[in-house]
Order: structure tokens, then C-alpha cells, then sequence
């Protein structure tokens, strides 16, 4: 044991020696996004009242309408929508293109495959779910290239008049690619708004937020959309999501949260308005720990022959690590020592299983405060090769560094490191 706290201890000097530059630069990413919240504060003059509770139809609840309009400032967007009504990421992003297309539009995927919990949401005509297609919208994805960047030839065969949105996956989700950058999107907004300038372009930017110091309405996309237990709740929003951009979209997706002519305008809060505004207040810091977190987990793991992506070294757009092991067995170990190393619910053992709206078995660690709370430390992985870990998160870039050192340590117990 004292031959491996010592190896562990030249492991952890080594990786914060190589990373100090990256690691600086995250926390003056977080420096900036910091004083771009507090100022999006000031200037809508959030008082402590504005965080009082409504009930019922909600009426009048100004601190609900102050939060879309300090989310709105703080993204960059003309308007926002920001609830708890919104139970997952998915079901947000659900509500934005349901909100915005008709029967018998298009939806084009400008970057392959959606994550797969967005499956059912496009489902197959006439499959009875009131999934896109089965309200008559076709969606059609567009395969990125071997390199992970867009194919443009291939998103320009899939454009048709009925086109309405060009749909961007800001993250990786379950792939082995590159996530996309903010200035990368604002690229695509350019060669999208000239292929079909009427189209609207959105963006699933689920944990990409706070990471750079700009949100993708900044660089020109129509509607954005991400979940409050992710990024921006700061770790104390106990659910929700948000929805922002062009105000008359922001009003189209509000229509589908509740009904035509009542949209934004009720939603009793319930007490949860306090801790969505200073969770948005604390995002900036907490964001920055969990990446801070990420490049040292990729360093330590580069060190010792596993392939990473994104590298440490290579510029971050979202929270999400990836690491490739050479079997299931491997996986399983480093999802279950993620879980291990956890404050709550380190006692259990996580085991692969069919979970709803996946294709394939998957094993997840989460032993968080938010149940699925991914700005927390947590880890899943789909059971198929290649086997990948995707590892996101972590309140404190201190805790992330023992989920690091248990993994390499049950690793090395088991004989597979």
C-alpha cells in the first residue's frame, strides 16, 4: 500500500505540473463568467423578495419572470424560460422543437446522431407515442465525418423546402468526438443561415454551459435549451431547465410547456426560485471545477497509456471526459470505483442494466445530492465496445481527484491496471 500512495502521489504532482497552464485558463474562464452572472444580476436589481414563493396558477410571480430575464442577459439571448416544470434535459429539448415545428416539417441533425435518450423523441410514424414523426415532422441526421466534424455535403443532400430547423449536439454525448466549440457553432450558424437563411438553427447545449466565455445565441443560434441539474443549477437547482433565444421562439416553446395563450405567463415556483437564482449565481465556479477536474483525470489516465478524449491539453467546450478501456470488465470497475468514491450512496454497487430510452445495458454512477444531477461527480457508460467511460462533473475539483485516485486503486486490486 505505501508502494502505491507512493506511485499515486508522482501521478498527482506530475499531471498538476503538466496541466498548471490549462488549469489556470480554466479558472480565468470561470473569473469572467462570474462577474458576466453578478452583473446580469445587477442590472434586473434581484432582491431577496424576488425569491419568494408562488402557489397555484402563479400570477404575477415576479421573481419567476426576473429569472428569465436574468438567464436571457446572462446567455446572451433576447428572452428565456427557466423552470422547474422541466423534469430532464431531454424533455426541454422535447419542449423547444416541439414548440417550433409544425406537421410536415423537417428537423435536420447537422451533427450525426442525437444522444440517445432523444430516440423516442423523434420516434417513427404512426408509432402512437406522439413522438416528432408521429405528429408528422420527419427528422433526418446527417453523418459527421470520420474526424468528428460536420459533413457539409451530407447536410446539404438533407435539405428540403419542409426544412424548419437545423438541429446542433454541442456535446459528445455517447460518441468518440470532439464536442463543439461556441466559435465552431457560430461557424455552422454561417453556412446554415446561407444553405436555408428561414431555418431556425438550435442547440441542445446540455453541459457545455459556462465552460467558454460565450453561450451559442451570442454567435448567432436561434433557440438553445439545457437542464438546470446539469451546468447552469450550480449543484443546489433540485430540477428544471431552461430554454433561451429569440423571443418569439422562447414564446412558441412556452405554448407547448403549458397551453396556447397561457405559455410563460403562470407556473407557481413552489419554493424553488431561491436556489435556481443562486444556483445560476454559483454555476460559473462550479462548472470551472468540474473541468478543472476533467483535464486532470485525462492527464493522470494519459500517463499511464489509456486514450482520453479530449486530451488535458485540448481546449474544453462541455464537462464530459472520455476514457477508453479494453474491455467491459474495465468499464465496470471504473464506473463502480466513480460510485465508490462518492458522498452519497457510496455503499452501492452500480450494475449495467436496460435503462428506459437506451439502447444498450448501461452502467451509471451517481452518487449525488440531485437525483441525476450530472454537474455532480457521475459516470456512465453504455456496455458495448468500444468500451468507453464518459465521466462528468464534480462540485469540487478536490473531489474528483480521490473518484481518480479509487479508480486506479480498485484497478490496480483487481488486477486490471
Amino acid at each position: 500500500m505505501a508502494q502505491w500512495n507512493g506511485q499515486w502521489d508522482s501521478l498527482e504532482k506530475s499531471a498538476e505540473e503538466n496541466a498548471a497552464g490549462k488549469l489556470k485558463e480554466i479558472d480565468e474562464i470561470a473569473q469572467r463568467n462570474q462577474w458576466k452572472v453578478i452583473r446580469a444580476f445587477q442590472r434586473n436589481k434581484v432582491s431577496d423578495f424576488h425569491f419568494a414563493s408562488s402557489t397555484g396558477y402563479g400570477y404575477n410571480d415576479r421573481g419567476r419572470e426576473l429569472l428569465d430575464e436574468v438567464y436571457a442577459e446572462a446567455f446572451g439571448a433576447e428572452a428565456a424560460l427557466v423552470r422547474p416544470h422541466f423534469v430532464s434535459g431531454t424533455h426541454t429539448i422535447g419542449i423547444a422543437l416541439f414548440g417550433v415545428v409544425r406537421p410536415q416539417d423537417e428537423i435536420v441533425f447537422v451533427t450525426g446522431k442525437p444522444y440517445d435518450t432523444l430516440h423516442k423523441v423523434i420516434g417513427k410514424p404512426g408509432d402512437g407515442t406522439g413522438s416528432l414523426a408521429d405528429w408528422g415532422v420527419r427528422s433526418v441526421v446527417a453523418p459527421l465525418r470520420e474526424d468528428g466534424s460536420v459533413d457539409w455535403d451530407a447536410v446539404r443532400a438533407s435539405v428540403t423546402e419542409r426544412t424548419k430547423v437545423f438541429a446542433i449536439q454541442r456535446s459528445r454525448g455517447y460518441d468518440w468526438r470532439p464536442s463543439f466549440t461556441v466559435a465552431e457553432i457560430g461557424e455552422m450558424v454561417r453556412q446554415l443561415k446561407a444553405i436555408k437563411p428561414d431555418a431556425i438553427v438550435f442547440v441542445d447545449n446540455c453541459y457545455g454551459e459556462f465552460t467558454e466565455d460565450k453561450e451559442p445565441p451570442e454567435v448567432g443560434v436561434d433557440l438553445i435549451a439545457g437542464s438546470l441539474i446539469k451546468n447552469p443549477g450550480g449543484g443546489l437547482a433540485a430540477s428544471g431547465g431552461y430554454i433561451a433565444g429569440r423571443r418569439e421562439l422562447v414564446e412558441l416553446a412556452a405554448y407547448r410547456l403549458t397551453a396556447p395563450g397561457i405559455g410563460g405567463e403562470v407556473g407557481a415556483m413552489l419554493g424553488t426560485t431561491r436556489s435556481i437564482f443562486q444556483g445560476l449565481y454559483m454555476a460559473p465556479l462550479l462548472v470551472s471545477q468540474a473541468v478543472k477536474g476533467s483535464v486532470f483525470a485525462a492527464a493522470v489516465f494519459e500517463s499511464l497509456g489509456f486514450e482520453t478524449h479530449p486530451a488535458w491539453n485540448d481546449n474544453r467546450t462541455d464537462l464530459i471526459q472520455a476514457i477508453r478501456f479494453t474491455s467491459a470488465e474495465h468499464l465496470i470497475a471504473f464506473v463502480q470505483a466513480i460510485q465508490k468514491s462518492a458522498a452519497v450512496d457510496a455503499h452501492v454497487v452500480p450494475e449495467p442494466w436496460d435503462m428506459p430510452g437506451y439502447e444498450h445495458p448501461v452502467i451509471m454512477a451517481a452518487g449525488t445530492f440531485v437525483q441525476g444531477g450530472s454537474l455532480e461527480l457521475s459516470a456512465d457508460a453504455p456496455i458495448r465496445e468500444p468500451y468507453i467511460a464518459f465521466m462528468q462533473g464534480g462540485l469540487t475539483y478536490a473531489h474528483v481527484k480521490l473518484a481518480v485516485h479509487q479508480a486506479l486503486s480498485d484497478l490496480r486490486e483487481r488486477g486490471l491496471l
